[in-house]
């Protein structure tokens, strides 16, 4: 499956024939990073609003908290990014109407197998 030309091109692709997903990791990474902010930032708010002392603990914890979150979503879209590149290289490639057969050659070549 060849990936989307754009990110709403790909949503629009009603036959499922191009990949959107690929497209739309920068704008997944955002909005997960963005979401892991205001959710650090209201549980610092909520805490100061308590007590000081809570509120300096919270925003300790929120910091920690942000950089595992951080590194979670990276690594999770990493790991998609991988799928979709592996996808593509062991999918068979599609003309109009016809589907192209690998060879236990190429299937070898691909994997990295001499």
């Amino acid at each position: 499956m060849p990936e989307a030309n754009g990110m709403w091109e790909g949503l629009m692709d009603f036959s499922f024939h191009r990949y959107a997903t690929p497209r739309m990791l920068k704008f997944l990474y955002a909005i997960h990073l963005l979401a892991g902010l205001i959710a650090g930032v209201a549980w610092v708010v909520l805490a100061f609003q308590q007590a000081p002392v809570q509120g300096l603990i919270a925003l300790l914890g929120a910091l920690v908290g942000y950089c595992l979150w951080i590194l979670y979503c990276r690594v999770a879209l990493e790991v998609l990014a991988a799928v979709f590149r592996i996808a593509n290289a062991v999918a068979p490639n599609r003309g109009d109407s016809q589907q192209q057969e690998y060879s236990e050659s190429s299937v070898a070549e691909m994997v990295g197998a001499r």
